[in-house]
């Protein structure tokens, strides 16, 4: 305890750590704050509110709420994530990207510009739908479809603003500005869930409650060893002389395969198909009682059948966004151009199939394991943990706000270490996402 004291301590002491902390707060606040002004011409005792299961229900989870409160920030930071998404496809894809990505600063000043663009596009398309779908003839107080014209434009405004938000928490905050919003609108819904399942037990399951919440830390411990483990593979560094003394490299660094390499899209990927199944049964519903079966079946999450193939796309995902997002040639080539090599291994072709192939044994229990993590949800609502309180025993809730927390309290311990402060764990580093190569 008087460790963590101290510690706290030592991070209000760093004048430009307590400032970026202080920054990162006001940001969140504001972005809290917005999630509550509803939609001008809106009668927000009208509207009804989200399940949460399906798509819909995830986005609304990501937005803390703000999808069913039809707030100015309903449709948060999700478009900007989608347009980047394609953005980042379209550079393995075409190589007009390929080039731009590879022209330092300047392409990727291009690309977020490009990025940003086509989010107004995005939030246009998903913010009419949204308000087409979403919000009830009876809860709109005006003409529908100048309702729709200008709704559209404070979407769009909205999002606009949640993006410039995130950018600012990582310029003047503790960085990872994006993450940190869609991890404080996930955190956000935490103490309802959690006065929720404590007021459905009551005091005659208080021992199942606690029993819930043990459960519930040792189910984050294995996302946080999922998310943290890492195959390292040992580089060696050629000698290098430099005039007639000096020497430089013969350095033994590591390239980290990370288990899980590809986050949580994989998950979000397969969240995002997984009505379909559901959607052509029920138009043939009438027909077939084979089609109304599976109907009945993808329309609830906590069937067999649903998170069977849920798990089964999350694997298939794993290894697609594994394989656009690490490519072996490359890494083989930066090694070979930088003087370093795998030991026992040649440079090259034989060091990009080395590479590759450990990536492949890596991937399959890596995809096990987030698909494990994935129907957990599931599991704990057939043990009678309610719904709310069930999301945050896996999915794409529990590896984000494990993913965002690891990365913000690795930028809080480079703090502390820079200025010769003792870290926050007591052996070992946090290892954050974005460690590329370490010794």
């Amino acid at each position: 305890m008087n460790k963590l004291i101290t510690t706290f301590k030592h991070i209000f002491a760093i004048e430009e750590l307590r400032g970026r902390i202080f920054n990162t707060l006001l940001f969140i606040t504001f972005f809290r704050l917005g999630s509550y002004i509803v939609l001008p011409g809106v009668d927000a005792t009208k509207l009804t509110q989200a399940g949460d299961g399906g798509l819909f229900g995830l986005l609304n989870m990501f937005s803390g709420g703000a999808l069913s409160n039809a707030s100015v920030f309903a449709l948060g930071i999700m478009p900007y994530i989608s347009a980047s998404i394609a953005i980042q496809l379209l550079t393995i894809a075409l190589p007009y990207f390929q080039k731009m990505q590879k022209d330092g600063e300047s392409g990727r000043k291009k690309l977020n510009q490009i990025t940003r663009i086509l989010t107004i596009f995005v939030t246009a398309a998903q913010g009419f739908t949204y308000l087409q779908v979403t919000i009830p003839a009876e809860a709109i107080l005006v003409d529908p479809w100048f309702f729709r014209l200008y709704g559209v434009a404070i979407l769009i405004g909205g999002t606009m603003l949640c993006m410039w938000l995130g950018e600012k928490i990582t310029d003047k905050g503790i960085g990872n500005g994006i993450s940190m919003l869609i991890m404080i609108g996930i955190v956000s819904r935490f103490p309802a869930s959690i006065l929720q399942e404590a007021g459905s037990r009551g005091m005659v399951g208080a021992l199942l409650f606690i029993i819930e919440i043990i459960a519930l830390f040792f189910v984050v411990m294995g996302a946080v060893m999922v998310t943290q483990a890492v195959r390292r593979i040992p580089v060696q560094y050629a000698k290098q002389v430099v005039g007639s003394k000096m020497s430089v490299g013969g350095e033994r660094q590591y390239i980290p395969l990370k288990l899980n390499a590809s986050g949580v899209m994989p998950i979000i990927f397969a969240q995002a198909l997984m009505f379909i199944p559901g959607l052509v049964a029920q138009s043939f519903a009438e027909k077939s009682e084979f089609a109304q079966s599976v109907a009945q079946a993808f329309g609830d999450f906590t069937t067999w059948q649903y998170n069977a193939l849920f798990a089964l796309l999350i694997v298939v995902f794993t290894f697609f966004y594994t394989a656009i997002s690490i490519n072996p040639t490359q890494i083989s080539d930066d090694m070979k151009r930088g003087g370093g090599f795998v030991p026992g291994v040649k440079p090259g072709e034989e060091t990009s199939n080395f590479i590759a192939s450990i990536l492949d044994r890596i991937t399959l229990p890596g995809a096990l394991m987030l698909s494990i993590i994935a129907i957990l949800p599931a599991v704990a609502n057939l043990f009678g943990v309610t719904r709310g309180f069930a999301s945050f025993f896996g999915g794409t809730s529990l590896l984000i706000l494990v993913g965002v927390v690891l990365d913000t309290l690795q930028q809080i311990e480079s703090y502390l270490l820079m200025r010769k402060y003792e870290g926050l764990m007591q052996s070992g580093r946090v290892k954050g996402r974005s460690e590329m190569i370490s010794r």
